[in-house]
């Protein structure tokens, strides 16, 4: 396979053949190309609607591929520089998961981060797994849990040298990213597999001048969010693999949980965004690369905000940054992260990616244009002008360092009682408690609960964070275990 070989897309290309044939259906799904449902014609599209089909022998069958389903993950390992590549439609939750569960089993330990998407939580929960975290250190100003140190990385194999993963974001939702390479190397010559979350990666396969990536620095196995930076429709993702691994049993696994009605509108949207950064990926983050840091500059010309970047760069916690990434600290105007995001969505119409207790991130990927960056410039300039106040007693952190008491799995299986968040202390948590997004934990399931973490919560709460993850909807409740 060669870079001319890129220009297909098998599945976008059978999806076409199969439109020109006109063929009669008999079979799912009931809306019959649209027919069923003229009011669905009408939001998406006679063609949207008409190329959402079921898995037949011409368009091949994501459980089992064979033929042009095949010939595009094929394509897409190309393009990544892996040995072999998934084509996954149940968001980057499910290649999350589908690598844990590749290489976990009950009472394995897996060597992570807490700053983990609860997707890594809830693998182990499905499969028993045990967490051993390096927790990060963090940046106390800007309240932000940072990469994952080397030393610390050591000293958790060394203690922990049956473990049977480590675990590592690339980069984090904030752009920080770990020294990848010298983990891989550390983990295999201890016989340890490496797993990326990729999430917000998908462009350091193809920019110049950005963090490695996962399979370059020779990680084991990356999942890749191609909906997130890379242009395909929401939900669809890839799984990479590197040599070493073994494919066939990891399709089973993803076999496990992923539907067996695969939407070939996702499917065929993971072919066409392949193609297109596998042709133009390289010019496209440049461009990219470029609009965040002439963004991250202006910001910084407002006054009161400190858009972050390579500055920041030590060579541990933070061994390198993913300048894409447009996250600015807002406390300096007195206004929690969240209120910016509020206030440039109700009063600018501006939605950026989200906003937390100290910081905002506006995403800039392949679609933005120089005209968008000025506009939000100008509605930070704005913000800051009309809504600034005196900051005294805002808080300022963000990740709070938890104590693990029993496994993810032991403590959401057993029995439980409802406890007022404010009375919760000294109590572990049966359940999860985030805000979303991000969707990484303040509390996941067998953490013990302080007053720290409950004062957060209820702050975080009041700010106007989205909160998730307990049964309570209005989170004024946590489940606890009875223990």
């Amino acid at each position: 396979m060669n870079q001319e070989d890129q220009k297909r897309a098998p599945i976008y290309e059978a999806l076409e053949a199969f439109k020109k044939k006109r063929v009669v259906p008999f079979d799912v799904p009931g809306h019959k190309r649209g027919r069923g449902n003229p009011e669905l014609v009408n939001l998406l599209g006679e063609k949207c609607v008409g190329l959402d089909v079921n898995s037949m022998k011409p368009l091949d069958n994501l459980c089992h591929p064979v033929s042009v389903i095949r010939e595009a993950e094929q394509l897409a390992a190309h393009a990544f520089h892996a040995s072999d590549a998934f084509l996954m439609v149940g968001g980057t939750t499910s290649a999350v998961q589908s690598m844990i569960l590749s290489v976990c089993k009950a009472g394995d330990k897996i060597i992570l981060p807490r700053n983990v998407h609860r997707s890594v939580i809830n693998a182990l929960i499905l499969c028993g797994a045990i967490p051993v975290y390096v927790n990060p250190e963090v940046n106390n100003m800007l309240g932000i849990s940072l990469g994952m140190e080397y030393s610390h990385v050591e000293k958790a194999v060394l203690e922990n040298p049956d473990a049977a993963a480590i675990f590592v974001n690339n980069p984090t939702y904030y752009g920080i990213c770990s020294d990848l390479r010298s983990i891989v190397r550390l983990a295999h010559a201890h016989g340890i597999k490496v797993l990326a979350d990729e999430a917000h990666g998908t462009h350091l396969y193809f920019g110049k001048n950005l963090p490695v990536s996962a399979m370059e620095a020779g990680a084991d196995m990356a999942a890749v969010s191609m909906h997130k930076s890379g242009g395909s429709l929401t939900q669809s993702s890839l799984l990479l693999i590197n040599k070493g691994v073994n494919g066939d049993y990891v399709r089973q696994i993803i076999n496990l949980t992923q539907t067996t009605s695969a939407s070939y509108l996702l499917l065929s949207s993971l072919d066409i965004s392949r193609r297109n950064l596998a042709l133009r990926g390289e010019e496209s983050f440049v461009k990219v690369v470029e609009m965040a840091e002439y963004a991250r500059a202006e910001i910084n010309s407002i006054g009161g905000y400190y858009a972050y970047g390579r500055d920041l760069i030590n060579g541990t916690s933070i061994f390198d940054y993913d300048v894409t990434k447009l996250s600015v600290y807002t406390l300096g105007n007195g206004l929690a992260g969240i209120e910016v995001y509020d206030l440039l969505r109700d009063e600018y119409d501006i939605q950026i990616e989200f906003g937390d207790v100290a910081n905002i991130l506006a995403y800039i990927s392949i679609g933005d244009r120089i005209q968008d960056i000025e506009r939000l410039v100008g509605a930070l300039a704005d913000v800051e002008r009309l809504y600034k106040k005196d900051r005294t007693g805002m808080h300022t952190g963000g990740y709070i360092a938890p104590t693990v008491v029993i496994s993810p799995q032991k403590a959401f299986y057993s029995d439980k009682v409802s406890v007022p968040v404010a009375e919760s202390a000294g109590k572990i948590s049966g359940e999860f408690i985030m805000c979303y997004p991000p969707g990484i934990p303040i509390l996941a399931p067998g953490e013990m609960i302080t007053e720290e973490i409950v004062e957060y919560i209820i702050y975080t709460r009041e700010k106007g964070c989205s909160m998730q993850g307990t049964e309570d909807p209005n989170v004024e409740f946590l489940k606890v275990l009875t223990l």
